[in-house]
């Protein structure tokens, strides 16, 4: 094998394996950027303090997942966060929906509904807002 094909073949792999690195620590430092999110936090707090949601699930301990990315229901945008966080139990796993819009007046975000959605098709409602949405305008 000549040797510039040699060097060829070394450069493909270690781009190869750079590529797949990058693709890596994109991934971690997205998924972190969820798990610090206020409608994130906020949506956890609400589970953790619903007795019956944990019940279901066998919690404790709760363990929640990475946000699939691909999942095509997962959408935020700078007035509205829904997302599907899926979370398990000893018992049960499912998804936490969260719907969220942003209040634009305090610059934070605002939980709309929270319902976990078990795998069993069983839906427990953790949290609705008493205000309904905050009337965020369509541009």
């Amino acid at each position: 094998m000549p040797a510039s094909l040699r060097k060829l073949k070394q450069m493909a792999i270690f781009m190869g394996l750079f590529s797949s690195g990058g693709c890596i620590v994109m991934y971690n430092l997205m998924q972190k950027g969820f798990a610090r999110t206020q409608y994130y936090q906020q949506a956890l707090e609400q589970l953790n303090s619903n007795p019956d949601a944990l019940e279901v699930l066998g919690a404790p301990p709760l363990k929640v997942h990475n946000i699939r990315l691909t999942d095509g229901s997962n959408h935020v945008d700078t007035e509205r966060a829904q997302i599907k966080l899926p979370v398990s139990g000893t018992k049960s796993a499912g998804h936490l929906c969260i719907k969220a819009e942003m209040d634009h007046s305090h610059q934070r975000w605002c939980l709309q509904d929270v319902t976990l959605k078990l795998q069993d098709g069983q839906n427990i409602p953790v949290f609705h807002s008493p205000m309904g949405s905050i009337g965020v305008q369509e541009g």
